[in-house]
């Protein structure tokens, strides 16, 4: 059902701050930066290696990144996995009484099928899972 870890979103109060350290610091720079309103977070994509980084800004101090850097700080927000069937993938965990955050999946960064599972069910963890993106002639 997993593929590989897909990124590790990282939530954080400044995006050009924490941008400008990867880059200068670890010399990491960023591939891309969109905003995604459905989750209310502006996003910055750091290749690091067959994965990334997510680094997360809140854009509403009410939305799920804002809230968590209200209540934790900034820091590890959630690990993301790829999978080639989200919707096969629910249904097993589902299935398995595994509890869900997204019933069904929503579009994400880079227009991917993305679902939530409920850290209660995870041992604390936020995991998202990422819908491999369709590619003509795979």
């Amino acid at each position: 059902m997993i593929g590989k870890i897909d990124h590790i979103g990282i939530a954080v109060s400044d995006l050009a701050s924490a941008l400008d350290f990867y880059d200068s610091a670890l010399g990491l720079a960023a591939s891309e930066i969109e905003e995604v309103p459905d989750q209310q977070v502006r996003l910055a994509v750091i290749p690091v290696g067959e994965s990334r980084l997510e680094l997360l800004q809140s854009t509403a101090p009410d939305g799920p990144v804002g809230r968590f850097v209200e209540k934790h700080g900034e820091g590890v927000h959630h690990i993301c996995f790829e999978v080639d069937d989200i919707d096969s993938a629910l249904a097993t965990l589902r299935a398995a009484g595994i509890r869900l955050i997204d019933e069904q999946p929503r579009m994400g960064a880079g227009g991917r099928r993305i679902a939530f599972l409920h850290p209660r069910s995870a041992h604390g963890v936020l995991i998202e899972l990422s819908e491999k993106p369709w590619k003509a002639g795979a």
